[in-house]
């Protein structure tokens, strides 16, 4: 692979605080929050931060793991394993036992909302049938 003055070929790719923020639709508080924690860790230039590839692939598996709702030390675990020891495999073992661990909450979830509405069905029609037969009583 060819060397450049900042580094590999496919490291040369870099992306300012700005840039990343607009690509993915988030403030720059959010990310220098994500850098804060140890989620991400961007280069310095001077003052500013210089984002590499990596942090950039960082970033968008802390993003989907925020949508899917894990919390930020399950994304830390998650991301942090792809580094370390075991590996990807690991990682992707991991990640399974969250999604099953998720899908299980939300379908919980599921049924506590449906079960909920169909409470909130019943005491509608409650109220609609003793409306109506005071309305008949006038």
């Amino acid at each position: 692979m060819a060397e450049t003055a900042a580094g590999t070929v496919a490291d040369a790719r870099a992306w300012t605080i700005t840039e990343l923020a607009e690509d993915f639709g988030v403030t720059l508080r959010t990310i220098r929050f994500y850098e804060d924690r140890g989620l991400i860790m961007p280069q310095r230039r001077g003052q500013q931060r210089v984002y590499r590839p990596r942090d950039r692939v960082r970033l968008a598996l802390i993003l989907r793991g925020k949508r899917l709702g894990f919390s930020l030390g399950e994304i830390q675990t998650i991301v942090d394993m792809y580094d370390a020891e075991p590996g990807e495999a690991g990682q992707l073992r991991y990640l399974l036992e969250q999604i099953s661990v998720r899908r299980t909450e939300l379908e919980q979830r599921r049924r506590d909302i449906e079960e909920t509405l169909a409470e909130l069905d019943e005491v509608e029609a409650r109220c609609r049938e003793d409306l109506a037969r005071l309305g008949r009583r006038r």
